[in-house]
């Protein structure tokens, strides 16, 4: 929901600058406002190249001593570390059944 406010706002401040300069507006105004909604378009549409998902390969995972919080979730997470690539992989932790 909120990626598409962000979309909106930024298609909206092109095509604004875009309206203004046809209109002959200052070009100070136009330059802002273009800048402003093609910078926030670029971070939008750009930003999931950015991440990538939890390693699935097969390959001499390793455990770490390493354990932490998943400050989204709650959930705690172990680390994993393949020597031949260097990638580390977080792992959700499975609770102990209740006895």
């Amino acid at each position: 929901m909120l990626r598409k406010a962000i979309l909106a706002y930024g298609v909206l401040a092109v095509i604004g600058a875009i309206a203004l300069a046809l209109a002959g507006v200052v070009a100070g105004l136009v330059f802002y406002l273009f800048v402003n909604g093609a910078v926030v378009l670029a971070a939008v549409l750009f930003e999931r190249g950015r991440y990538r998902p939890a390693a699935t390969s097969p390959g001499p995972w390793q455990e770490t001593s390493e354990r932490f919080v998943d400050p989204t979730t709650g959930q705690l997470m172990k680390v994993r570390y393949n020597p031949q690539t260097g990638a580390r992989d977080y792992v959700p932790v499975e609770p102990h059944p209740q006895a």
